[in-house]
């Protein structure tokens, strides 16, 4: 692990880490706030961000406007990458395929199961590196994200309720499996039997497990761009047939951006700060 950037930041440090990843075969960078209580040697709650298409693991740190109240509250903010990189990893033939695209699973086709194991990535090495590398308090890890990294957040959640013990998220991907976007990532990645899609779709995983958290935050803008593409009916659906509490907040005139989810991001921190002490 190689310390790649670090600024001050809140009385804290935003840094960026390049690590080489057994997982991905290769170098993958990530984003890591540390709160000043942090960098005193305080064990803090954490927090895992998972960016949507196209972002890196710079976007959040410069974009979410996160950092000012995780200083407050203590938290440390992890933002991985969104996929793996370099020249010799797979690339798509459009923005939402390939670099930049790992939609947060493990590939089991060629020629992407070579590097995409992003599920893997983030739930098993890099949670692993965060835990033995920075000061986190035990059993005090939550995970959150947008749009496919909502996707990513929900599904990883409930997939390893032992490893994240609260889950929010911004404009999700809610059941990828019937979406254009979902259908053409996990035809590739996965192959076509859509059984396999739907271990990797948060609205089956609710229907399949069933309640696993005191409460699931998410909110969504009605003039989002892709309204169409993230279901959040149907989740909402799953979660009141399993018995999942759930608060998804609709707001009138927010897009699908980074300025909807600043809007909103001091609500998400609250919430898991609230989880993460229950």
């Amino acid at each position: 692990m190689e310390l790649i950037q670090q600024n001050r930041c809140f009385e804290g440090e935003q840094r960026i880490y390049s690590l080489n990843s057994k997982v991905l075969n290769g170098e993958s960078r990530f984003g890591i706030f540390l709160p000043p209580q942090a960098l005193s040697g305080q064990a803090c709650p954490a927090l895992f961000y998972l960016a949507g298409l196209t972002c890196t693991e710079e976007t959040f740190a410069i974009k979410a406007h996160a950092q000012r109240l995780a200083a407050q509250l203590g938290f440390i903010l992890i933002s991985p990458d969104t996929s793996p990189r370099g020249e010799q990893v797979a690339a798509g033939d459009s923005w939402d395929m390939g670099q930049g695209a790992g939609f947060y699973i493990n590939a089991t086709q060629a020629p992407w199961a070579e590097h995409y194991q992003m599920e893997s990535f983030i739930a098993d090495e890099l949670y692993d590196v965060v835990i033995e590398e920075f000061p986190v308090q035990a059993h005090a890890v939550g995970i959150f994200g947008h749009s496919m990294g909502g996707h990513g957040a929900l599904t990883l959640a409930f997939k390893y309720p032992e490893k994240f013990k609260s889950v929010s998220a911004f404009a999700p991907i809610c059941a990828p499996s019937e979406c254009p976007w979902g259908e053409k990532a996990f035809s590739h990645y996965l192959g076509a039997d859509q059984a396999e899609w739907k271990k990797h779709d948060a609205t089956a995983l609710v229907q399949s497990k069933g309640a696993l958290f005191n409460e699931i935050l998410i909110d969504q803008g009605l003039n989002d761009q892709f309204y169409t593409q993230l279901n959040p009916a149907l989740f909402k659906q799953a979660c009141a047939e399993a018995g999942q509490s759930l608060t998804l907040r609709e707001h009138v005139g927010y897009d699908h951006g980074y300025y909807f989810i600043q809007t909103f991001m001091d609500d998400h921190l609250q919430f898991h700060a609230v989880q993460l002490e229950a």
